[in-house]
């Protein structure tokens, strides 16, 4: 079986998709969609040599056609709900990028569409897919730090890339960095803390980046650091370092887990796992090696390639998405939490968002 793919939105992630889809032997891209003409020659530049698909300036041409299977949806994060919207008047399977949308109304409108549609609605979270984060959650599901009690997730790096039409310089388009940026750790914490987060405390700022920038006269307005403390109805915590102008780190990524029996550390990119139990700096270090399987490394170190691997099985199986909407509705809600703590100063209650 052969999935035939539509593309909506070749910007930089778009064409990653496209990218990893030229190395599947079961996909094909049969058409592309995106308003902006340099976004178009992208995509047909990271079709090469394998795909030969149809162009568009409008999505909607795209999914009249009957003969696409399956759709990703890569354009800027305040047109998901609308792309959706004409998504749920079709059958298509459709990968929905992070994050699913930039507020909780229009995410809960895409659970409310995704429970009636018959086609499968996965939620592009695909950092859960990265060998060393893939391999700490299968360490922390059979006991290797005990009963976990506190997880750390740190993301020291560059600041925001540039988009078409700068769009991500702002908090209405984006969602708010800790939206835009962060819906990947909220996942992940709640992944390897199985329990549902009660409470979000955040503070925050934009204290480097993009102060000098101006768009139409307005000032980007997206946080560029934060800490956030996520409270667990199961009594654990977690805690979010992020810091977007530190690109000297070694590590762009680092997750601790720590419970009554053990450490346990992941390290991005550099692909090491360190485990520990409680005896004094007593820890083994071993290298995480990429999934033989993946054929394109890409921007997300293997993760996306293998995201379709398991997309396109879910589709040829009949299986339910992985990742799922209820998965993009509480990463989003927790980014919107955080980024109303910071606002307001106080501690926010998962209820009140």
């Amino acid at each position: 079986m052969t999935v035939r793919y539509g593309i909506i939105g070749t910007g930089m992630m778009g064409c990653e998709h496209i990218r990893n889809l030229v190395q599947i032997d079961a996909a094909e891209v049969v058409a592309v969609a995106d308003p902006n003409a340099k976004s178009r020659a992208w995509a047909l530049t990271a079709c090469q040599p394998k795909f030969t698909p149809t162009v568009y300036e409008d999505y909607r041409q795209l999914l009249a056609r009957d003969d696409i299977d399956a759709v990703v949806i890569a354009s800027p994060n305040f047109t998901h709900i609308d792309v959706m919207r004409e998504i749920f008047k079709t059958d298509k399977h459709v990968l929905l990028e992070k994050p699913m949308c930039t507020t909780i109304a229009d995410c809960q409108a895409v659970v409310a569409g995704a429970s009636q549609h018959q086609g499968l609605v996965w939620v592009g979270l695909e950092y859960r897919y990265m060998a060393p984060v893939a391999r700490f959650l299968a360490e922390l599901e059979q006991g290797a730090v005990g009963d976990l009690k506190m997880l750390f997730v740190r993301e020291h790096r560059y600041p925001f890339l540039k988009k078409v039409g700068d769009w991500n310089r702002f908090n209405k388009n984006s969602g708010g960095t800790l939206v835009e940026k962060c819906c990947h750790f909220f996942d992940l914490m709640n992944l390897a803390i199985k329990s549902q987060p009660v409470s979000v405390f955040a503070s925050g700022g934009q204290d480097v980046n993009h102060l000098q920038e101006r768009y139409d006269g307005a000032t980007p307005d997206i946080l560029d650091n934060a800490f956030v403390i996520v409270d667990y109805a199961n009594g654990a915590r977690a805690c979010l370092d992020l810091c977007m102008f530190a690109e000297s780190s070694r590590n762009e990524q680092e997750l601790v887990a720590t419970g009554d029996l053990g450490k346990l550390e992941a390290l991005i990119p550099e692909g090491r796992l360190i485990r520990g139990g409680r005896e004094y700096q007593k820890y083994e270090s071993f290298d995480i090696e990429i999934d033989p399987r993946v054929a394109e490394v890409g921007f997300h170190h293997g993760a996306s390639y293998l995201e379709h691997l398991n997309f396109i099985e879910a589709i040829e199986t009949g299986s339910p998405a992985a990742v799922t909407v209820a998965d993009g509705l509480l990463s989003v809600s927790m980014g919107v939490a955080a980024q109303r703590s910071i606002v307001e100063g106080r501690k926010v209650l998962m209820s009140d968002v």
